[in-house]
């Protein structure tokens, strides 16, 4: 029903009466069966990149737009009109008159007949982590060159000649090992073969001293497709120097691998901790990353990662496996994950190091009170239309609005299906609609709130809350274990929501919380409490600071007769 509302919206919106037929087939050398998913239309005014890689939130985004197609057979046109929704213009029949690099893309759609009874149609991920325009198996042509007016009325064909290759899984090395389990939990879920991946840090001398147990360090964020940070040599010499706007630096990447080579030093030097590091893959249908909670919409992921992966890591690698030997880390959506699986596993898991955390406080969901505000996109007023912001750099300036960047997603798919960001906490956080997708906490094309939905997030995921909520309940299991670290000009305004927590977690009493929260100054997203550095520095040294750290810590939160020698040789 909703998506019906929404076409009819753009219907009566945006009307057909001057626009070029854009005619879209594919070849049945791709499938024996028909194909179902969200065609992309994609245009782009340069050829710095494929149409593909040019549509991001910032103002060199190039242009979108998409419809849902099902049951499409090979050598079947579909037509793109100005009623498919579109980024950042939303109808093609708008698109100023010019010549353009013009792309189409299939994002391929899997049917799930799920445990709850409802069927949905998602596109699966395929080892890419959830990239529309990398993920294998996605149809897609090659940009040509067209001219787009209105006033011509030939038709513009395209096929989708193109096949994403597969991605190559990452092989074993001295150091880093792999493992893939498939799930018990999440398989009954979604009704098809689940399964969860890790990538595995082995600590020096571990293959010569087979009777040593270790800690495990759980590194959080989005998709890794090996282990990050790790390199056994120097810089490459003949690596061609990048540039990287965000940090105005010419070579960061020979600064990537400079200090992932350095890290790999302080990994096999004799000062070290002695702990098994691992990054967890945990892509879905919704995204390159599952939140590590169990949801409503996305299965239970939490309890699979810290029941089934876990458990099965430590036993093949020599893990402690009890919960006083486990530790978290990470930044951003990877801040959030470290924070929820501490409070929702507080006996599992012992400290947690929060990044930059996705918004642990639902009354700053980056700039938006949940509880109190109307409107997601703007400021209430009687007479004037204020938009919210989206994004920011350190000097406060703004390169995008909440709208553009939730039309952006509208444009790459309905329903929760855009494998974005606000997205994903929709598909986390809410409660399974009546059509089976995830009940939208706010109109996508008008940004009104739900307050029922923005309920249901309070009681089951806002972190601040629950904490304050069951503190009498997990106050002792939680006890110097919350440490977040936020930088106070945080690129998506997630600074808002730590300050609220820390009012919260100052307040508590029987226990105190004795943990930490700091904050950089003028710091961007992915501050991690380092003030003797650059952004640019310290977020590359998530492993060397919270695990030196840990293993100190850990000295005063581990029960009578742990080992805490052994692994430290």
């Amino acid at each position: 029903m909703r998506y019906l509302i929404i076409l009819a919206f753009l219907f009566n919106t945006y009307l057909l009466s001057a626009q070029q037929p854009v005619l879209i087939t594919w070849s049945a050398k791709h499938s024996s069966q028909p194909l179902d998913g969200r065609l992309l239309l994609l245009l782009s005014n340069n050829n710095r990149a494929e149409p593909r890689f040019q549509i991001i939130d910032g103002p060199q985004t190039q242009l979108v737009f998409g419809t849902n197609v099902e049951n499409w057979k090979a050598g079947e046109s579909k037509t793109i009109t100005g009623r498919a929704f579109g980024y950042p213009i939303q109808s093609i029949a708008n698109v100023p008159p010019g010549e353009y690099y013009v792309q189409a893309l299939l994002h391929r759609y899997e049917t799930f007949h799920r445990k709850d009874g409802h069927t949905v149609k998602l596109p699966m991920d395929r080892g890419e982590g959830q990239q529309w325009n990398q993920a294998p198996g996605n149809l897609y042509s090659k940009p040509v060159k067209i001219r787009i007016d209105a006033k011509l009325k030939n038709i513009i064909r395209i096929e989708l000649t193109e096949s994403i290759p597969p991605v190559k899984e990452p092989e074993d090395t001295r150091y880093i090992k792999h493992i893939k389990i498939q799930s018990r939990l999440l398989t009954e879920f979604w009704g098809r073969p689940m399964y969860l991946s890790a990538h595995i840090l082995l600590p020096e001398g571990w293959d010569t001293h087979p009777d040593v147990k270790y800690p495990l360090a759980i590194f959080h964020g989005h998709f890794p497709a090996n282990f990050s940070g790790f390199r056994t040599m120097p810089p490459d010499s003949a690596l061609k120097p990048d540039y990287i706007e965000r940090f105005k630096l010419t070579g960061y990447n020979k600064i990537v691998q400079q200090e992932a080579y350095n890290f790999y030093k302080q990994w096999t030097g004799p000062a070290f901790p002695r702990v098994i590091a691992i990054e967890i893959q945990h892509a879905n249908p919704y995204y390159d990353d599952s939140y590590a909670v169990n949801s409503a919409n996305l299965g239970p992921y939490g309890d699979a990662i810290t029941y089934e992966l876990i458990p099965e890591i430590e036993k093949r690698f020599r893990g402690i496996g009890q919960g006083w030997a486990r530790f978290m880390y990470g930044g951003s959506t990877g801040g959030w994950e470290v924070l929820a699986a501490q409070v929702f596993y507080p006996d599992q898991y012992n400290g947690c190091y929060a990044a930059c955390p996705d918004p642990i406080d639902f009354r700053a969901y980056t700039v938006v009170d949940l509880y109190k505000d109307k409107n997601a996109y703007f400021l209430e007023s009687d007479f004037k239309k204020t938009p919210r912001p989206g994004m920011r750099n350190y000097l406060g300036h703004v390169s995008t609005t909440l709208q553009e960047m939730n039309y952006r997603e509208l444009a790459l798919g309905t329903q929760s299906r855009s494998g974005q960001q606000f997205d994903i906490w929709e598909a986390v956080y809410s409660p399974v609609g009546a059509d089976g997708y995830p009940q939208p906490i706010w109109n996508k094309l008008t940004g009104v709130i739900d307050s029922s939905v923005a309920a249901y997030w309070k009681e089951n995921y806002d972190l601040s809350y629950i904490m304050k909520r069951d503190w009498a309940k997990i106050g002792r299991q939680l006890k110097g274990k919350v440490h977040i670290y936020c930088g106070d000009m945080d690129n998506y305004y997630l600074n808002n929501a730590v300050y609220l927590t820390e009012e919260m977690l100052k307040a508590l009493d029987n226990p105190t919380y004795e943990g930490e929260v700091d904050y950089g100054d003028r710091a961007e997203h992915c501050w991690n409490g380092d003030h003797t550095q650059p952004n640019y520095i310290s977020r590359l040294r998530y492993h060397s600071m919270f695990i030196t750290k840990w293993a100190e810590e850990v000295k005063k939160r581990a029960p009578a007769g742990a080992d805490l020698t052994g692994w430290r040789y």
